[in-house]
């Protein structure tokens, strides 16, 4: 894997690198300047990024929000702010998870392969048609979401979705018309990851999924069921 890390605080940086070594190749960036320099070098090659909000030149945040203007690639937020906010607001604009400062290097280990299983299992549709199973292009109004590709589109502009997104809507299209529980959702995103998580994820989650494809339209399709769960029609 070619992991980008964005920490100014060098030693720790270099520790991340060291816990997750392994065969993987690290690009130590230390400001924000550098990490979109980078990023826009060799961006297309991450399999995931370790962000720190505090750097030198302004907020983590606002290179979260230049990544997800471009990538899916799975954000792992690494800060020493432990507010709830500070985690709703990440997730909000898109990071994948969550990690505060200072933390055991068995569970940022745990994070890591939890988030890296969650993006192979996005992308295990690609190449699926050469070996004969049924394509999964789901089509739904303006809406066109491509998990061979994995490209989805509204009105023909690409929409981008990060991976947890990618897989509560591949949940939801496998279970239309379904009432599907919090916890089912909760079991069915992370699995035995879930003690890592914080249920504020799937709210946010599920929020920033209504945002990209239920906006500008009359029909919704994302429903929540009041003291059952959510139903996508």
């Amino acid at each position: 894997m070619n992991i980008q890390i964005v920490e100014d605080d060098r030693s720790l940086s270099e520790g991340v690198a060291i816990t997750l070594g392994d065969g993987n190749t690290f690009q130590k960036e230390y400001t924000i300047k550098d990490a979109k320099t980078g990023f826009l070098n060799y961006g297309d090659g991450l399999s995931l990024i370790i962000l720190d909000l505090n750097l030198p030149d302004g907020s983590g945040y606002d290179y979260l929000k230049f990544v997800r203007e471009k990538s899916h690639v799975p954000v792992l937020i690494l800060t020493a702010n432990d507010l709830e906010m500070d985690e709703v607001t990440g997730l909000t604009l898109g990071a994948d998870d969550f990690l505060t400062k200072p933390f055991s290097l068995a569970v940022l280990r745990a994070r890591v392969a939890a988030l890296i299983r969650r993006s192979e299992f996005a992308g295990e549709a690609a190449g699926g048609n050469e070996s004969g199973t049924k394509s999964l292009v789901y089509e739904l109004d303006d809406m066109t979401f491509d998990f061979d590709q994995l490209i989805f589109k509204k009105n023909n502009d690409e929409i981008i979705l990060s991976v947890n997104e990618q897989r509560l809507l591949k949940i939801f299209l496998d279970n239309k018309g379904r009432v599907l529980t919090r916890n089912l959702l909760m079991d069915r995103l992370w699995g035995n990851d879930g003690e890592f998580v914080d249920e504020n994820a799937l709210s946010v989650t599920i929020n920033r999924l209504r945002s990209k494809i239920d906006s500008g339209v009359e029909v919704k399709h994302i429903s929540t069921v009041y003291g059952q769960g959510y139903r996508f029609d």
